[in-house]
């Protein structure tokens, strides 16, 4: 009987291998996922902190880099989360690879949180070490490290979600990058990164209330800063309104299996 028992399948065996792979898929070429991100990063830093960030002030009792870093730090967790699945999935599907992952007894929900897990994981590694490279340049006040972490978390669930949509629906490799270069390049910067947005004249800070990154970034630097455009209220339920309607796009996607196969 104990002999029976230790032979019964383990509903999560797939999901933790599945996981593993996504992760070990990642780190094994952590030069380019990881390394190449957070030069970047510093870059940023250097520029905005060493060079910028005494001589500028946009908010009062703040220096420009101390403005500056909790952006950059969010747009590095947005960036690699979005890469992680959105690279991995199409790659499965442009080599065929998704076939073998469609057989096994993953559920679309085990497949999507391994995929989102990994994904997450590799957003916030860089989002972690950009935050400690900072310390270099300038000091955080850190007034709400939870809801710092939890702003973190949800920018990169957000974005694991939105990688998976798109790599199901690109047709190429270019069509994959003109998602980063074309949409999520551009309303980073338009989100109130380098510039807070009470200082646009309208219409501009109108419209800059329709950018969703704006909601991540302003909450992410209120937590940090403790001053923001907008209520913690109002940041995060816009963009976990914005995360759960992606979460079951992708689900409802997968689950039907629309486009699964190049």
């Amino acid at each position: 009987m104990a002999a029976k028992s230790s032979r019964q399948f383990n509903p999560w065996l797939p999901f933790v291998t599945l996981l593993r792979k996504e992760i070990l898929r990642f780190w094994r070429v952590s030069s380019q996922t990881l390394l190449t991100p957070i030069i970047t990063a510093s870059l940023y830093l250097f520029v905005f902190g060493a060079t910028l960030g005494e001589r500028l002030n946009v908010i009062e009792a703040f220096s420009y880099a101390q403005f500056v870093i909790p952006g950059l730090i969010l747009m590095g967790v947005i960036n690699n989360s979005f890469a992680n699945t959105s690279s991995s999935l199409f790659m499965s599907r442009y080599l065929g690879g998704i076939v073998d992952l469609l057989v096994t007894p993953v559920s679309p929900p085990q497949f999507i949180l391994a995929y989102t897990l990994a994904a997450m994981l590799r957003g916030l590694l860089v989002g972690t070490v950009v935050g400690l490279i900072s310390t270099l340049f300038a000091e955080l006040p850190w007034e709400a490290p939870l809801l710092a972490i939890l702003m973190a978390m949800l920018a990169s669930f957000l974005f694991a979600q939105f990688g998976l949509i798109a790599s199901i629906f690109a047709h190429n490799f270019d069509t994959l990058s003109m998602y980063s270069n074309f949409l999520i390049l551009p309303l980073i910067y338009l989100g109130g990164v380098f510039y807070p947005i009470s200082i646009l004249p309208d219409p501009w800070r109108g419209l800059s209330y329709l950018n969703p990154l704006f909601y991540l970034i302003d909450g992410f630097r209120h937590a940090l800063l403790g001053v923001g455009d907008t209520s913690y209220l109002m940041a995060f339920g816009v963009s976990g309104a914005i995360a759960l309607a992606l979460f079951c796009w992708a689900a409802w996607l997968i689950g039907k299996g629309y486009r699964l196969r190049i």
